[in-house]
C-alpha cells in the first residue's frame, strides 16, 4: 500500500491512502493524527500520538508490504501496542 501527498490546511503533512478513506496528518507539534473520511466527506481523527513516539514516517512504513483493508481502522493494528 503506498500514501499519497496532499495538502490540508491544518497539517505540514498530509497523506492519504489510494482509496481517501484514511490519512495521515502531521501537524506543526509533531503530533501525527490518523483520520479516516466520515460519510459527509469530512476527516475524522480516530487516534493520535506523539511523533516522537511513533513518527508518521515509520507508521507508513510499516503498512507499505500490506494491502490496503476494507476497514481503515485495522491500519491502527500497526501501531505499537502502547498507542493503540
Amino acid at each position: 500500500m503506498y500514501f499519497v501527498t496532499t495538502k490540508h490546511p491544518a497539517y505540514v503533512l498530509f497523506a492519504m491512502t489510494p482509496s481517501e478513506r484514511a490519512a495521515v496528518g502531521l501537524t506543526e507539534a509533531h503530533v501525527v493524527h490518523f483520520l479516516v473520511r466520515a460519510a459527509d466527506g469530512t476527516w475524522q481523527v480516530r487516534r493520535e500520538w506523539s511523533g516522537k513516539q511513533f513518527s508518521h514516517t515509520d507508521f507508513m512504513l510499516a503498512v507499505r508490504d500490506r494491502d490496503e483493508p476494507a476497514d481503515p481502522a485495522q491500519l491502527l493494528d500497526l501501531l505499537p501496542p502502547e498507542l493503540r
